[in-house]
C-alpha cells in the first residue's frame, strides 16, 4: 500500500500527478464536496491524458479521503481498471479487509459516472453504505460513446434494499463537461 491509498509500488496503479493533486489529510464533510473531488480526479485524468474521463474515491463516516481512482484500463491493459475499482481496491488494501463496513464504521463511494455494470458488481460487494453519483450512464454513453453494459431497470432501488443509499444527479453538468472534454480530445472508448 502507498502513502495516497492506491495499491502497492509493485503494481501502479496510481498516476504520478495524484501525489500533488490530492490532499489526503483533507476532509470533505458533505456530499457536495465529495463529488467534487471525484469530477476533479477525472478532469485530471483527461488533462494528463493518465487515463479515461473517470474518478472516484471512497471516504469514511467522517468524510476522511480513504482512496482514490482513477481509469487506467489503456494504461495497465486490464479491462478491470475502472476509477470505482482502483478506489475500492485502494481502500480494501489501506483498511485490509475485503468489505469495507466488516469492522465497523460506514464508507460512501463518490463517482464522477454512474458505475457501469462490472463496477455496480463490485459495488453490491464491497461493503460500502453510499454511492455518489454525478453523470448518468447515458451522458457517458452519448457523450463519450462508452457502452456501460447492462444494469437492473431497478439499479438504485437494488442497492438501496441492500442498504446501500444512493445519490446521483451531484454536480450532473460538470461531470457532463469532463465527459465533453474527453470526447473533443479524441479519447479512447475503453
Amino acid at each position: 500500500m502507498d502513502e495516497h491509498g492506491g495499491m502497492d509500488h509493485q503494481v501502479p496503479t496510481l498516476p504520478a500527478w495524484i501525489a500533488e493533486s490530492v490532499d489526503f489529510s483533507r476532509t470533505c464533510r458533505d456530499a457536495d464536496a465529495r463529488i467534487a473531488l471525484a469530477i476533479q480526479l477525472a478532469r485530471s485524468n483527461v488533462e494528463y491524458a493518465t487515463g479515461g474521463p473517470f474518478g472516484a474515491a471512497i471516504f469514511d463516516e467522517a468524510g476522511r479521503i480513504i482512496a482514490v481512482g482513477v481509469n487506467r484500463v489503456e494504461l495497465l491493459k486490464s479491462s478491470l481498471a475502472h476509477a470505482e475499482i482502483v478506489a475500492l481496491a485502494g481502500a480494501q488494501q489501506k483498511l485490509g479487509r475485503a468489505r469495507l463496513e466488516e469492522a465497523g464504521g460506514r464508507y460512501a463511494l463518490a463517482s464522477s459516472s454512474q458505475p457501469c455494470c462490472q463496477c455496480y458488481g463490485a459495488i453490491v460487494w464491497a461493503g460500502i453504505n453510499e454511492l455518489l453519483v454525478a453523470a448518468r450512464t447515458e451522458d457517458t454513453e452519448a457523450l463519450a460513446g462508452f457502452d456501460e453494459g447492462p444494469l437492473p431497470s431497478d439499479w438504485m432501488g437494488e442497492l438501496e434494499n441492500r442498504g446501500i443509499r444512493v445519490q446521483r444527479d451531484l454536480r450532473r453538468e460538470a461531470a457532463r463537461d469532463v465527459l465533453r472534454l474527453y470526447a473533443a480530445r479524441g479519447g479512447a472508448r475503453y
